[in-house]
């Protein structure tokens, strides 16, 4: 196993700038010309459409998404529909999983006990679902799960909200789920989250669940 990775804060990205971003540097990592990666960014408004997605879950027109300048892309990501904005954290993960020896249900419940143990140091309390993957909190989703794994590659990863505004999630039925709300870490605590001591401890517990010798990157140091 190559015990080195990178892990990449990339800020505010244009979803289909980091879309085409991932694809290079799967495509990197699948020649062996890169170690195993983690991106950290976050997305301006946009909604996307995983595999199993359809525009049937669109609470509002596409009429109304586009005077608010909010796009709607379908992308090879498992999961239903979701939400991406300000305020929540994704990351993307572009591992070799051949190096773990894990199956895509164990790699998610990897992602998810990454995201339970960052919970934890807020003191909220996550819990899965397995018939419906990600974390929940009270009842309501705090973080979306939807991977793409090819060549035994993973690309895409999950969503923390964090600071969302969480009226957007109102444009659509979130994951396919009827009835169901979405929250964030603000709304839970009743306070403001640092996105910047957030990412330390999402990096923190990934280091701790994928054991290798990660270091941060800028992107310009890879090419």
């Amino acid at each position: 196993m190559d015990r080195k990775g990178y892990i990449f804060d990339l800020g505010l990205m244009d979803y289909a700038r980091a879309w085409d971003l991932q694809h290079d540097l799967w495509s990197r990592r699948v020649k062996g010309d890169l170690p195993d990666l983690l991106l950290l960014l976050e997305h301006p408004h946009v909604i996307t459409l995983g595999r199993r997605g359809n525009r049937s879950h669109l609470i509002v027109s596409p009429e109304i998404l586009e005077a608010m300048k909010i796009p709607i892309l379908h992308i090879e990501r498992g999961g239903d529909i979701t939400y991406h904005g300000p305020g929540q954290m994704v990351v993307y993960p572009i591992l070799d999983l051949k190096d773990y020896g894990y199956r895509l249900i164990q790699y998610v419940g990897q992602l998810e006990e990454v995201i339970l143990r960052v919970l934890k140091d807020y003191g909220i309390e996550g819990r899965r679902d397995p018939s419906n993957r990600g974390v929940w909190v009270n009842g309501e989703k705090i973080a979306s799960i939807g991977v793409a794994i090819k060549r035994w590659v993973s690309f895409h990863g999950f969503s923390l909200n964090y600071e969302t505004d969480l009226k957007y999630f109102d444009l659509i039925n979130p994951c396919g789920l009827v009835g169901k709300r979405m929250t964030s870490m603000a709304k839970v605590l009743g306070t403001k989250i640092s996105r910047e001591g957030l990412a330390e401890r999402i990096v923190s517990h990934f280091k701790g669940v994928f054991n290798k010798e990660w270091e941060e990157k800028n992107l310009e140091e890879i090419g």
